[in-house]
């Protein structure tokens, strides 16, 4: 099983950009938690990062030719806007789950709202880095469910 997992502008900065709400945890830290969970559960995690909506997209194209199973994808700002982006999730066709650190509810005004999470099967908000580890779970049961029936 492959796991596309893709993360959006200043993600590559977590642990420096505004600890009180994403933590202090760094990019490469995540990055291991999604790999070791990819062992743990026997999927192989592919990493993306871009702060290129462009190159989002690209790689949400990619993905539709390249045999991944499952997109694991926190669009960062775009979420909030990028209807390329929500575009593109919709032409692949395999399990989506959007993934936000901080509860983008209790935020901001303009961050309540996720163009994004339409083109997808499930949302995960605020449950920090450990959301990742959600979202590859719930990719894994959904491949297993569909095998199963």
């Amino acid at each position: 099983m492959k796991i596309l997992v893709i993360n959006g502008p200043n993600l590559n900065f977590l642990g420096i950009r505004e600890k009180s709400i994403y933590g202090d945890q760094s990019y490469n830290t995540l990055i291991k938690m999604i790999q070791d969970k990819g062992t743990e559960v026997g999927a192989e995690i592919n990493p993306f990062q871009s702060n290129h909506e462009g190159a989002i997209i690209d790689r949400l194209q990619e993905a539709y030719y390249d045999g991944t199973d499952g997109v694991v994808i926190n669009p960062g700002a775009y979420t909030h806007y990028s209807y390329a982006i929500h575009d593109a999730l919709k032409s692949v066709f395999v399990p989506k789950v959007e993934v936000h650190i901080s509860d983008i509810n209790a935020r901001e005004e303009f961050r309540k709202q996720s163009v994004t999470a339409p083109a997808c099967d499930h949302q995960i908000v605020g449950h920090g880095l450990d959301g990742y580890l959600e979202a590859i779970d719930y990719i894994v049961e959904h491949a297993q469910n569909e095998k199963n029936s």
